[in-house]
């Protein structure tokens, strides 16, 4: 299946993309979200469905903003963290919402090896490259390739040309992302892209999750279940040591679900005293490329669920361990350490440099994918 791009969307007034007078199907609209210190306009694009649920995106690092849905009473709230404008967000932040790459999580010291060529990366984590660089795509300004409602369910779909060398990676990257939000409460995203030469790519997306509503508390007392049996050891840089080790006996074990606070202090594992609380990659049930479960994660007190699904090898589970104090957040509210979690659906960390691993290769001809869905709901 050949990659192809459509005409970027001119920013302008606001706009209803779609929509019709009885609700009957979900609606897109956009409208302007600032300028870039650079003079470019964003846009931010509201994806409601027939329900009144909805989950609001810029194309300035295609972050996902808000994601509205109720929870056992019917009363909705944002349940990912975010800014309230686009200055906030161009001024620096720990990645909320946005798209990851090319290289989603850590490679060790920077460098990798592709048909024999050393590559060397940008250091931003310690001595290891994080989430594609300093300047990665969660950074960039994405083009609109389409909004429409399809069937019934709002979609969105952006794009960006990573050029060859940028931030030290090989070949030119064309991709894509479309962002899509069903009836059923389904925020979808599917990844693609191409290149022009042999390289690595990983991407995912960085919310922070919290069930109770953003800047509602912490997230220890939600209940965490993954349909995972093992996690990739790492060393104390968070980089693998190349082994896969079982979670059974381990604090790591969430295949039954688990209060996400009971055992994140558990500082004589190793494994947590390193992550400064929940920061690993977990290997996900089933065949990589099949779309299945990953996660299921709810809040008692709300009532409000989310699962997890992905086409992915790997999920990495963070607690949002080192954010200190109180950080401004959006419609005045703040958000303070383990006020939030994330679940980085992905390749594992470091994969270029670990042959075992599941390859993250991509040659020309090849397609690069990658499916997610986070789905919201309500326990009974």
């Amino acid at each position: 299946m050949k990659f192809s791009l459509t005409p970027i969307l001119a920013a302008g007034a606001a706009m209803v993309l779609s929509a019709t007078s009885d609700m009957s199907q979900g609606t897109i609209t956009s409208t302007p979200f600032g300028t870039l210190k650079d003079g470019r306009p964003a846009e931010l694009f509201t994806l409601t469905n027939s329900h009144g649920s909805s989950v609001q995106i810029t194309n300035f690092g295609g972050i996902i903003i808000s994601f509205n849905v109720p929870d056992r009473d019917g009363k909705r709230d944002s349940i990912v963290l975010g800014k309230d404008t686009l200055e906030e967000y161009e001024a620096g932040h720990p990645f909320f919402g946005v798209i990851t790459g090319r290289y989603a999580n850590r490679i060790a010291k920077g460098k990798f090896t592709v048909e024999g060529k050393e590559y060397q990366l940008a250091i931003n984590n310690g001595p290891n490259s994080l989430h594609g660089g300093k300047e990665g795509f969660d950074k960039k300004l994405w083009a609109v390739s389409s909004s429409s409602v399809k069937d019934g369910t709002p979609t969105l779909v952006l794009s960006y040309t990573s050029p060859d060398g940028e931030e030290g990676y090989p070949g030119t990257l064309r991709c894509e992302v479309t962002y899509s939000f069903n009836d059923a409460g389904e925020l979808k995203i599917d990844y693609t892209a191409t290149t022009d030469s042999t390289t690595v790519v990983n991407l995912t997306n960085h919310s922070y999750f919290n069930l109770a509503g953003h800047g509602k508390g912490d997230i220890l007392d939600h209940t965490l279940q993954l349909y995972c049996d093992a996690y990739t050891e790492t060393d104390e840089n968070l980089i693998p040591t190349g082994e896969i080790k079982p979670v059974e006996g381990t604090p790591l074990d969430f295949r039954k679900p688990f209060r996400i606070g009971a055992r994140i202090d558990q500082k004589d594992f190793a494994p947590l005293r390193y992550g400064a609380g929940y920061d690993h990659n977990f290997v996900i049930r089933g065949k990589a490329g099949a779309l299945r479960p990953a996660a299921l994660v709810t809040d008692p007190a709300s009532g409000r669920t989310l699962e997890c699904l992905t086409t992915e090898p790997g999920v990495q589970l963070y607690t949002n361990n080192h954010m200190g104090g109180e950080v401004k957040g959006r419609d005045g509210r703040t958000y303070g350490r383990r006020s939030a979690f994330c679940l980085e659906t992905q390749h594992y960390p470091d994969s270029p440099n670990h042959l075992s691993f599941p390859s993250t290769e991509l040659k020309p001809g090849e397609t690069y994918r990658h499916t997610c869905i986070y789905r919201a709901g309500v326990s009974k």
